[in-house]
């Protein structure tokens, strides 16, 4: 038999996303906030020490271990896409980068219908939630804490700044500060040598509250629907299911991927396939789970004529000794994410913003395809450059009627001329950075791929065959004009489905020129707002 409860709000998802919105609607005391987490606590050393990600990374218990159906565009590979199944979502388990994106990211997400979100705008909601934490300074009183950990990194990675000056790039302190672009050292989510994801800054706050409610290690097997309206959710805890009820509103903050798996699962999305599956069509929406994009990074690794951290993490000894020093001090190798130096840059002078995305890491490594990560001890670093904003677009469908069953993931990279070309400028792009005095001094010959000799069809070639998701995926329920050609309006609200928004990565209209993760509190932040908004109004 179900039991059955009711709240105000309730919100599926205690992601990136989710944990923002629990703190910012338990502020009013009168309402009554469910949050239902399909993961457990993020309580865990490897989810908080800094470097702890080679680890949870392909953890089945704290990750969805989705895998993409095979890419026509990559060789008919498929990749491995880990979403975080565990409090504070995929933001416990990415690499700690806080990237803003750039101004006309979000100009352009006004253009494409979600009106108010445009960079003025957005800029206001950045400032509200962060603290900057700089050489012992801290600027700003938001509950996110953005940490610059340059004099933490590893000493290797100045080189790759030197060599950005050898082009005459900009290399910003801040590349949140730099919309022109550059190489800077990261920006990080840590806080005193420890991951500071949103579960930290938002989540915990918020459960002090007697009326908010968190519930983990449940399943939300489908949303409650009456008369067109979401009413609540059905989730199984165990082996009991439940249904809770929502006053005021259902909000779906379960990401890219499980956000339209769930829609799909509830009767909301294309009639065609929801019929196919035995669905009853409670709003035919036919973009819920299209859309998708992601961004494709394309990495080299070089040996190197100098020690990396490879050095030291390398080998079994190493690792215990930055274990004992991370331990006893909270200091060393593995406080600092991988992800040293990157930034944005301009494949050629004639594009009006930059198009690329640079990642610069004084570590060689291999993930392999189960997701393990695998160090040598030989010394090493990587070069990697992603296209900002592809347009190229896929797809997450439902497998079946089944909850249980993971749903379909499209990737459909490449499939546009504009994305063909970026590849190979992307791979020009590589060429001029390995090319310059400062990296070929760096670098001792190997019998690898020979980079700086490839021509343009190899250099696509060489794209279809490396690059890999850089694990964005986006815009599956997007923001847009109307029900043609998005889920959402730009308020987050599903079109024809009163009572429900959606309020993730899956909202963007499209996706942003860098990292998702700050973009994704930056909505949830903005969301509150207008949750709270439209609840006065009423």
């Amino acid at each position: 038999m179900e039991q059955s409860m009711e709240v105000d709000y309730i919100i599926v998802g205690a992601g990136s996303a989710g944990c923002v919105l629990a703190e910012r609607l338990s502020r009013d005391t009168g309402m009554r906030v469910l949050i239902i987490e399909a993961g457990g606590s993020d309580a865990r050393f490897w989810i908080k020490m800094p470097l702890g990600y080679a680890h949870t990374f392909s953890d089945p218990r704290v990750t969805w271990q989705y895998s993409t159906q095979t890419d026509p565009g990559l060789n008919n590979r498929s990749a491995y896409w880990p979403r975080g199944r565990v409090l504070g979502g995929s933001g416990s388990i990415n690499a700690m980068a806080y990237v803003r994106g750039l101004p006309h990211d979000f100009d352009d997400w006004e253009a494409a219908g979600a009106s108010g979100w445009n960079w003025q705008t957005v800029l206001k909601t950045y400032e509200k939630l962060e603290s900057q934490w700089e050489n012992g300074r801290i600027s700003g009183d938001g509950p996110l804490c953005i940490s610059d950990l340059s004099a933490r990194m590893h000493p290797f990675s100045a080189h790759f700044l030197q060599a950005a000056r050898e082009l005459n790039w900009p290399t910003p302190r801040n590349m949140n500060s730099a919309p022109e672009g550059g190489l800077s050292y990261f920006r990080s989510t840590v806080k005193n040598g420890r991951r500071w994801s949103t579960a930290d800054a938002f989540l915990r706050p918020a459960l002090q509250h007697r009326h908010v409610q968190l519930v983990k290690h449940a399943v939300v097997e489908r949303l409650a629907i009456d008369n067109g309206q979401a009413v609540g959710v059905h989730y199984r805890l165990g082996g009991q299911l439940i249904l809770a009820k929502a006053r005021r509103e259902v909000i779906v903050s379960a990401g890219a991927i499980n956000t339209p798996q769930l829609l799909q699962l509830s009767g909301i999305g294309p009639a065609a396939l929801l019929q196919s599956h035995g669905i009853k069509v409670v709003q035919d929406l036919s973009q819920v789970g299209q859309g998708l994009q992601d961004h494709l990074a394309c990495t080299h690794y070089f040996a190197a004529t100098e020690p990396t951290l490879n050095a030291k993490l390398g080998w079994k000894v190493g690792q215990f000794m930055a274990g004992m020093q991370y331990l006893l001090t909270r200091n060393g190798p593995l406080s600092v994410p991988v992800n040293q130096v990157g930034g944005f840059i301009r494949s050629d002078t004639s594009r009006e913003h930059p198009d690329m995305q640079v990642y610069c890491n004084p570590a060689a490594y291999q993930i392999r395809a189960d997701g393990k990560t695998v160090m040598t001890r030989d010394p090493g670093f990587l070069l990697s450059v992603q296209p900002c904003r592809p347009t190229s677009r896929g797809s997450v469908t439902i497998r079946s009627a089944n909850p249980a069953d993971a749903p379909l993931i499209q990737a459909n990279s490449l499939t546009t001329e504009h994305d063909c070309a970026d590849a190979i400028r992307a791979g020009r792009l590589l060429q001029t950075l390995a090319g310059t005095p400062t990296i070929k001094r760096l670098t001792r010959p190997s019998a690898g791929t020979d980079l700086l000799s490839m021509n343009d069809e190899q250099l696509l070639d060489n794209f279809r065959t490396r690059a890999s998701t850089n694990f964005h995926p986006t815009c599956t329920c997007r923001m847009g004009h109307n029900a043609n050609d998005s889920v959402l309006d730009a308020r987050l609200r599903v079109h024809g489905v009163p009572g429900l928004r959606v309020v993730d990565a899956s909202a963007f209209p499209n996706v942003t020129s860098g990292n998702t993760n700050a973009p994704t509190i930056m909505l949830a932040m903005r969301a509150a707002d207008l949750i709270l908004e439209d609840a006065r109004a009423k």
